[in-house]
C-alpha cells in the first residue's frame, strides 16, 4: 500500500513524537526506578502511587490536567510562557509531553523490577574496595540493569506510539503539527470510510479544541 503524503507526514511525525518522549523520560525513569528501590524516605508510598496514575486514570483525564497545568494560562504554562516563551498546548511539544507521561510508568516499572534483581552485596562490596557511588552506579549497576532499561525503552515507546486520548485533550488534531497516525486512521479521519458522520464528528472536535484553545 502506498502512502499519500500526509499519511506520510502522520508517520514520521508518530516516529518523532515517540523518539523524543522516549529520549527524554529515561534519565528520570532510571532515576526514579533507583530511588524506589534504593532508598528509604518518607512519602515513598505516595511517590510510587502518583508515577504509575497514568495507569489508572482514564487518559482523556490525564490529558485534562496536562492542559490545566501546561496550558498557556496554567499555573506552569503560564510561567514558562512568561519566562521562556515556551507552549505546550496545541503544538507538537505538548505530544511529546503527553506520550512521555503515558508511557513513563511502564519505563519505571521494567527498570525498577530489573533493578531489585540486582545483588546489593556487589555494590557494597565495590564501595569497600574505594569505588565511589557514581562509579559503582555506571560500571555495576547500570549494566546489570541493561537489560530492563531496554524492556522499558519499547514498552515506553510502544506505549507512545499509540497514545491517542491525553494527547488528542492536550494538542488536539491539528494537521501537521499534531496529527499522527492514530488520529488520522483510527478516529477523526473523515476520508477513512467514515463518511459524512465521520465528518461532522471532525468539525465537532475541532470546535470544542478551537474552544479549549481560547481558554488555555
Amino acid at each position: 500500500m502506498i502512502l499519500t503524503d500526509p499519511e506520510w507526514q502522520a508517520v514520521l511525525l508518530s516516529l518523532k513524537v515517540s523518539s523524543l518522549a522516549v529520549l527524554f523520560s529515561l534519565p528520570f525513569g532510571i532515576f526514579f526506578a533507583w530511588l524506589l528501590v534504593r532508598c528509604r524516605f518518607p512519602g515513598k508510598a505516595l511517590l510510587d502511587s502518583v508515577l504509575h496514575l497514568p495507569l489508572v486514570l482514564p487518559p482523556v483525564v490525564v490529558g485534562y490536567l496536562l492542559l490545566v497545568s501546561m496550558g498557556r494560562r496554567g499555573f506552569i504554562g503560564q510561567w514558562l510562557y512568561d519566562w521562556f516563551g515556551l507552549t505546550f498546548a496545541f503544538s507538537w511539544r505538548g505530544a511529546v509531553l503527553a506520550a512521555a507521561v503515558m508511557s513513563f510508568p511502564l519505563m519505571v516499572r521494567a527498570i525498577r523490577l530489573a533493578l531489585e534483581g540486582v545483588d546489593i552485596k556487589l555494590e557494597q562490596a565495590a564501595r569497600t574496595l574505594g569505588a565511589g557511588r557514581w562509579r559503582v552506579f555506571l560500571t555495576i549497576t547500570l549494566p546489570l540493569t541493561l537489560p530492563g532499561i531496554i524492556v522499558g525503552t519499547v514498552l515506553a515507546f510502544a506505549r507512545s506510539l499509540g497514545e491517542f486520548g491525553a494527547t488528542i485533550t492536550f494538542v488536539s488534531n491539528i494537521p501537521g503539527e499534531t496529527r499522527h497516525h492514530t488520529f488520522r486512521h483510527v478516529y477523526l479521519d473523515p476520508d477513512a470510510g467514515r463518511g459524512e458522520r465521520g465528518g461532522e464528528a471532525v468539525r465537532d472536535f475541532d470546535c470544542i479544541s478551537a474552544d479549549f484553545a481560547v481558554d488555555f
